[in-house]
């Protein structure tokens, strides 16, 4: 008997407001699917901003800043799915979000691409502007860490202004509610994938990251 499979959303939102709103209901989608549903709000977890070093592109080992980002990242690492969820701000990804994949991409991500063949789902919360810029950067950040993506139909796109606005966007809520059954179907396929092969990689990736065998820097695969 597998065990039960698992969206973490991670929560770009600096307030309790439309995004939360969105997420609590792709919880309940999730649960009445029999998947754990777990939001992290990154408003709530101590995250600083990258710092001076500068030596990203040659370090070999993890971010050495102490906080709560590494916290976050495991539990991305332990997820069967992953759901990138953040407002539009200033025409742009909403700056928690901004920051935290920023800190975890360079951070911790990119040395052997941990996330590659969990599912991801992004979706993006605006007034009325950008919204499909934002889910753009984040199904291309999705997409740098090799995750899958599963067509749903429309992008999970929600409207809103006021607080509570979200929940009043039909459509919008519509397409959050696909999003999080294919993101079901796809962690199923890939469960049961995984029980009847015996094999824990269900799409080789081959190089341990995309640096490797550019000359860029000297990030290499270690033997």
């Amino acid at each position: 008997m597998s065990a039960q499979l698992k969206i973490l959303a991670i929560n770009g939102s600096e307030r309790d407001g439309n995004t939360a709103d969105v997420l609590r209901h792709a919880a309940r989608v999730a649960e009445n699917r029999g998947v754990d549903f777990e939001t992290v709000d990154l408003r709530s977890i101590r995250m600083e901003r990258c710092g001076p070093c500068g030596d990203c592109n040659d370090r070999p080992v993890a971010c050495t800043l102490a906080d709560g980002v590494p916290e976050v990242v495991a539990k991305m690492v332990a997820a069967d799915g992953i759901i990138f969820a953040a407002p539009v701000h200033g025409f742009g990804t909403a700056s928690l979000m901004q920051t935290f994949i920023e800190r975890a991409g360079v951070g911790y991500l990119r040395f052997d691409r941990p996330l590659s063949n969990k599912v991801a789902g992004i979706i993006s919360v605006a007034r009325r502007y950008s919204a499909g810029e934002v889910w753009a950067q984040l199904t291309v950040n999705a997409l740098l860490n090799r995750m899958i993506l599963v067509g749903s139909g429309f992008p999970a796109t929600v409207h809103a202004l006021h607080r509570g606005d979200a929940l009043k966007d039909e459509e919008g809520l519509t397409n959050v509610s696909r999003l999080v059954e294919r993101m079901t179907d796809m962690m199923e396929l890939l469960d049961e994938h995984r029980r009847l092969s015996g094999r824990s990689d269900a799409l080789a990736s081959g190089e341990v990251n995309e640096r490797v065998g550019l000359a860029l820097n000297e990030l290499q695969a270690q033997p």
